[in-house]
């Protein structure tokens, strides 16, 4: 799967890259039919410590999922944003499985 990182008002590191594509990478499992994925880093400017914003936008034929998640963490913030999207990928999956 083609999955773009944008990086927005600071610079990311490899180490999170590639921990952001193998995460995205594990969805195919759920639903092969994935064309790419957008993700989006933000540090918010809050005093919260929970001030890392993540939106994953995945692409698949027909449709489009949106899914935003703020955190301590980028890792934690993706990683609930993946939970999230699977549940939504399987839907989609039992959806178009009960049309056929």
């Amino acid at each position: 799967m083609k999955v773009d990182v944008h990086a927005v008002n600071f610079t990311v590191d490899r180490k999170l890259v590639d921990f952001i594509q193998e995460r995205m990478d594990k969805l195919e499992k759920y639903y092969d039919r994935v064309v790419s994925a957008d993700v989006f880093l933000k540090v918010e400017r809050t005093s919260d410590k929970e001030n890392k914003a993540v939106e994953i936008k995945i692409n698949v034929p027909g449709d489009d999922f949106l899914v935003k998640k703020q955190c301590k963490t980028f890792e934690e913030a993706v990683e609930l944003s993946a939970e999230s999207l699977e549940r939504l990928l399987v839907k989609r999956k039992e959806k178009i499985r009960t049309h056929i």
